[in-house]
């Protein structure tokens, strides 16, 4: 019998075989090594216990694993065609002035030139001049800085995605 206060989608997310929890886990975040240390803390109790384990991977992450995990992530402003989290999560940009799409495009190329990654930021409940200034804040950064700002922000973004995945019905 399920307890009621788990959230259905986390029990069956606890239930899935392997191999449907890591596809599941890798449309919350593309990083493998992230998803293997998620599978190896079912069952979770409760979501927390899901999230708490999604952010001790994060912080082993090596520096390539992280990098994989940057891959999964279009440029602000360009969401992934056929990427429903992709859309939600960069919402403040959908509608944006165009001059303003022009700035992101530009800074976001500038932002990969120096760091060599796309810049990445949870966009979800921000606004298109909240990310460009973000993204302008940021360029300023050394690149070690910037890793690991990178990595609280992918933090954030797979707890955001963690909790549509444990919170959903079937």
């Amino acid at each position: 019998m399920t307890s009621t206060s788990t959230p259905p989608g986390l029990t069956r997310f606890n239930a899935l075989e392997e191999a449907a929890a890591l596809a599941a886990l890798h449309e919350v975040c593309t990083c493998t090594a992230w998803a293997r240390r998620l599978l190896a803390a079912r069952p979770c109790a409760a979501p927390e216990d899901l999230y708490a384990a999604s952010d001790a991977a994060m912080a082993e992450l090596t520096a390539a694993e992280l990098g994989e995990a940057m891959a999964g992530h279009p440029p602000i402003g360009r969401p992934k065609p056929g990427d429903p989290a992709s859309a939600r999560e960069q919402r403040g940009m959908v509608g944006a002035p165009e001059g303003l799409r022009a700035e992101m495009l530009e800074l976001n190329l500038a932002y990969q030139e120096k760091f060599g990654h796309v810049f990445l930021i949870c966009a979800t409940g921000r606004t298109g001049e909240q990310m460009r200034d973000a993204v302008k804040e940021r360029l300023g950064n050394a690149p070690q800085q910037e890793r690991e700002i990178v990595r609280t922000e992918l933090g954030k973004i797979n707890r955001i995605r963690l909790a549509r995945l444990v919170e959903e019905d079937a």
